[in-house]
């Protein structure tokens, strides 16, 4: 960063952006920093996954939503870049808050890029990614010395529609964890079965953390027809390797599971 640069160009009244991370949906996993600074806030900009009670915690806050989810119409990026410039140039705290950690699939890179080259001052709170509400929900870790050295993420959903390498996925013996995925699970299941066996342990939770939470733990030669039976979608964390072998039992056998995400 130039940090030169920033300081010559940032604007005199104060403004600034602080990217929020509201976590995967339960105010709960909120940060004490992120609730700070939501109380501070003088403009907030919600994603659509964000539980929409957040507001509560910003009393002073001009409240814009501007949603952004994979395959619904959304609101242009460039146009909310646009808008967070607006008021952070005339002096407001923005706060954009966006889903599980914002530097994680989350258009992060362009915003604070965007905002840095304005001269604007960007402050980033983290948060709990989904993937990792995911594992909690299934009672695993998504990492096991005794069963992988590792974990990868990645989404399915390519700005140019190109699938992943997923021959180069599976051959790093990573737990998996698959975000933005459910529209592709067919597919995606196909390519990995091409590599990994069909007894991998897989699992799909949607909706993690939140009252709504429905959880499949099953295997990638079953992924896709289970998670078909149950009615399983976004938004939905797909985690595939061996350390879900550890998943807590008996609660969570796969015919619990799927009676659960029957509802």
């Amino acid at each position: 960063m130039n940090t030169n640069h920033d300081a010559a160009n940032a604007d005199p009244r104060g403004g600034k952006v602080s990217l929020v991370s509201a976590g995967p949906g339960d105010l709960e996993l909120l940060t004490i920093k992120a609730a700070r600074t939501l109380a501070t806030a003088d403009v907030l900009m919600l994603d659509d996954l964000v539980d929409p009670q957040i507001v509560s915690l910003a009393p002073l806050a001009r409240v814009i939503r501007v949603g952004k989810r994979g395959g619904c119409r959304s609101t242009p990026q460039a146009f909310i870049c646009r808008l967070m410039r607006r008021y952070a140039q005339r002096g407001a705290h923005v706060v954009r808050v966006k889903g599980g950690d914002a530097l994680l699939f989350g258009r992060a890179g362009e915003e604070i890029g965007f905002l840095r080259k304005s001269g604007i001052e960007v402050v980033i709170v983290n948060g709990i990614s989904s993937g990792f509400a995911a594992a909690a929900a299934l009672g695993v870790s998504l990492t096991h010395r005794d069963h992988c050295r590792g974990v990868t993420f990645v989404t399915a959903h390519a700005q140019d529609h190109s699938e992943p390498d997923w021959a180069a996925l599976a051959a790093t013996g990573t737990t998996l964890a698959i975000y933005m995925g459910m529209d592709r699970l067919e597919s995606l299941s196909a390519a990995l079965l091409m590599h990994l066996p069909a007894h991998t342990p897989a699992a799909v939770v949607q909706a993690a953390s939140q009252p709504e939470e429905a959880r499949l733990l099953t295997t990638l030669g079953r992924l896709a027809a289970d998670a078909r039976h149950a009615g399983l979608g976004s938004p939905g964390v797909i985690l595939i390797g061996a350390a879900l072998a550890e998943a807590a039992a008996p609660a969570l056998q796969p015919s619990l599971l799927l009676a659960e995400a029957y509802g």
